[in-house]
């Protein structure tokens, strides 16, 4: 009897737990988020024009480039742990491959196009700046996360 009522309770709190975490994984990716856009914007130095035209873009290239990488990518990499690649038969092995390939050129070719819309919307050297800028951005965080885990 006691086991009917522990179990769905257990159930309960497992699921919760595992949603929290979910949460906290996106409230920090929107946290990092809003940090690199206010970053962006200080380096950029965007005309209000730019501004409206340059971050619709940005946001779109940034979300799917998210999905690319981070959803589709993980699901490759959890499958090429060495345990995995060992098990996996020579068709399974090509089937990932290619898979890999395939989300490779979209990575590709977002980018690409990305470039061509923004070339619309800012000069070349304020491109090359945003470029810059991200990189900075990048080693900032970078070095703002091995400062925290030293201090953990």
């Amino acid at each position: 009897m006691k086991i009917k009522i522990i179990l769905p309770i257990l159930l309960f709190l497992v699921s919760f737990s595992f949603y929290a975490q979910n949460d906290k994984v996106d409230e920090k990716r929107e946290k990092i988020k809003a940090f690199k856009v206010s970053f962006l914007t200080t380096e950029l130095e965007l005309t209000q024009a730019e501004a409206e035209k340059f971050w619709p873009i940005y946001n779109a290239f940034d979300d799917k480039q998210y999905e690319l990488r981070h959803e589709k990518m993980k699901t490759y990499l959890r499958k090429l742990n060495d345990e995995n690649v060992n098990s996996l038969s020579e068709k399974e092995a090509a089937t990932l491959l290619s898979q890999i390939e395939s989300t490779d050129k979209e990575l590709y070719f977002l980018k690409e196009k990305y470039m061509s819309n923004l070339r619309k919307v800012l000069s070349a050297k304020k491109i090359l700046k945003l470029k810059k800028s991200e990189d900075d951005f990048n080693r900032k965080l970078l070095k703002q996360y091995k400062e925290k885990a030293a201090k953990n």
